[in-house]
Parts: C-alpha cells; sequence; structure tokens
C-alpha cells in the first residue's frame, strides 16, 4: 500500500471515527456522574518543577509562557474556589517525547473527585474502562509486594546502596554514574524506576498502588498496613502499558512548596532550566483544596489499547510529523 502524502492524516477515517466515540463516550460518562467540565488553559506563566518532565515554551508579547504538560495545577485553583468534582479532556504538551507511545502534543484526560478516595477513584477508573470496553480484569497490587517477589527486598526500607547494587547485578548495560549523582531522593528514584520498568512493567496489568514516599509528586504520604510511610497514589497498567496516574491529592501548601524546592535542587544537579513556583497554585492550597483525589489518563494510549494499535500514530490525526 502506497503511503500517504505528509499533508494527509496519519491515522485512517476508521480510526479517527473510532477516536471521537469514544471521546463522546468519556463526556457521557462524567455527564452522568454531573463531573463539570472545564476548559484548562493551554498557555500559561508556570508549568511544573518535576525532573523528569520537561516544558515547551512559548513567547507572546515579550513573555515568557509555557504550553501546559497537564491541566492539573488550573483544575485545583478551580477546586479551591469551590466548584465541584470537575475534569478537563484536551490538548497537553511534553518537550522530548516521541516514539510509539509518545508524542509531543497528546490528549489528557484528568478528572478530581472531592470527598473520594484512592480506592474509590481506582473503582470509577475501572467502570469507564469497563464502559470503553476494556474487558481485562484489573487486580490490585501493592508496589512493595511486586518489589518483594521479583526481588526478594522491600523497596520502601531497603538501603540506597542495596538498591545500586541489585541494578548493578540485574541491568550491567547500565552505566549508573551518568543518571545518579544528582541528590538522595532522585538517585533512589532512579533504581527504583529501572528495577520495575524493566523487570516488573512488562505486561503488566492493573492498579499498582502504594508506591514509595519519595514518588509522592503532589500526592499525600499515608502509612500502610505494615507501618511503612508510602505515597497514597496508583498507576494503571493494561499490558505494560501505563494508561493513567492518580493521586489522594496532597492539599498542605507548605508540604508541595519543599517538595518544589526539592525539585529545584534536582533539577540544579541535573543540568535541567530552573522553573519558578506556581504561586497562585500555592495561594488556591492555602486557601484551602477540598479532600479529593484525581486522575490522569492518556487518551491515545486508551485508544491504543482498545484497537490494537502498534504506534500512537495510528489514533492521531496529525502527530508530530505530520503537525
Amino acid at each position: 500500500m502506497a503511503s500517504k502524502p505528509d499533508w494527509a492524516p496519519g491515522a485512517s477515517t476508521a480510526a479517527l471515527r473510532r477516536r471521537a466515540a469514544v471521546l463522546a463516550a468519556i463526556r457521557s460518562f462524567m455527564a452522568e456522574r454531573r463531573v463539570l467540565e472545564l476548559s484548562a488553559p493551554v498557555l500559561g506563566r508556570h508549568t511544573v518543577t518535576d525532573l523528569h518532565i520537561e516544558s515547551v515554551s512559548a513567547n507572546e508579547s515579550g513573555r515568557g509562557w509555557f504550553l501546559q504538560t497537564s491541566p492539573e495545577y488550573a483544575l485545583k485553583r478551580a477546586l479551591a474556589a469551590g466548584v465541584p468534582s470537575l475534569y478537563s479532556m484536551g490538548p497537553v504538551f511534553r518537550a522530548g517525547e516521541s516514539g510509539a507511545r509518545h508524542n509531543p502534543e497528546f490528549t489528557m484526560l484528568e478528572w478530581y473527585r472531592v470527598g473520594f478516595s484512592v480506592g474509590q477513584l481506582m473503582d470509577e477508573v475501572g467502570l469507564l474502562l469497563q464502559d470503553l470496553g476494556v474487558e481485562e480484569p484489573m487486580p490490585r497490587l501493592a508496589y512493595g509486594e511486586l518489589f518483594a517477589s521479583a526481588f526478594g527486598i522491600d523497596p520502601h526500607q531497603a538501603a540506597y546502596a542495596v538498591l545500586r547494587e541489585l541494578v548493578a547485578a540485574r541491568l550491567p548495560d547500565v552505566n549508573l554514574p551518568s543518571v545518579t549523582g544528582i541528590g538522595e531522593r532522585a538517585d533512589r528514584n532512579t533504581c527504583l524506576d529501572l528495577l520495575f520498568t524493566r523487570f516488573i512493567e512488562p505486561g503488566l496489568t492493573g492498579f499498582v498502588f502504594d508506591y514509595p514516599a519519595s514518588q509522592s509528586a503532589l500526592a499525600e504520604v499515608t502509612v500502610d498496613g505494615d507501618g511503612r510511610t508510602v505515597a497514597n497514589r496508583f498507576e494503571l497498567f493494561l499490558d505494560g502499558v501505563e494508561l493513567a496516574n492518580g493521586y489522594q491529592e496532597l492539599r498542605d501548601a507548605e508540604v508541595l512548596r519543599g517538595r518544589m524546592a526539592l525539585d529545584q535542587a534536582e533539577r540544579a544537579a541535573a543540568g535541567r532550566p530552573a522553573v519558578e513556583q506556581d504561586d497562585r497554585l500555592l495561594a488556591a492550597m492555602t486557601g484551602g483544596l477540598p479532600v479529593c483525589a484525581g486522575v490522569a489518563l492518556g487518551v491515545e494510549r486508551l485508544l491504543m489499547a482498545l484497537s490494537g494499535a502498534a504506534s500512537i500514530h495510528e489514533v492521531m490525526a496529525f502527530p508530530a510529523d505530520r503537525a
């Protein structure tokens, strides 16, 4: 079959119809539950401080702006102002992301449920997937138990030296000095992520919960049944592909301020550009974010799972190479 000209959509018409139907079904699911749709800004003055996420910058009238990596900050500001459970579904941007599962611009569905626990939110994510035709059972798997089964260690309490030795033994192709030396938290997370992505994630299906406290990001920390401090968050995997990332949302502005400062120190150590803290988000959280749980889901990855597509380009009209 002849390849399409580069001015034409990359996805087939059938794939575009399927995409439109899925987006409509998602909006119907939210409307049935009275979850309000909010159009979050694509362009913002601030962006995330996360070491592993790079933003796309833009210039307008001589001012620096960022294409948003997520609608999270805007949605939380709305929640703090008294808007009830809400969602956004639209384009987000991340620099340097390309490949079979990545595109610099992609569609994110993100929603927040006031008064929900992460357990209730996992239930709701499961119901959405069922509505969209995902039939696989979604077991709930504790992060610590997955590591204990794969490596015989407790990832929450293992010393960093133990993690380094395990990576060196299991992944001789990894040059650890080239990816560590940033800081205690970042280096520990690098080792954990290498082990998880190479040995646990392939073929994984289900909700993974109780991540290490060092990976809490904007989630609350809690104490698990064994008395360990863990991040009260989950990730959803389907056949080895991460689809969603959910949190019991952190509500303490000062704790978030401290985490952002640590992010900044890690970015400096890694030679990454400095990113200013979002003072409007911090002010909103100081004003009072309600108890809530939130989740972000990659729509293209979901479409790939539903259709069996091998590349994100098969479910997008105009991916980066056709934009």
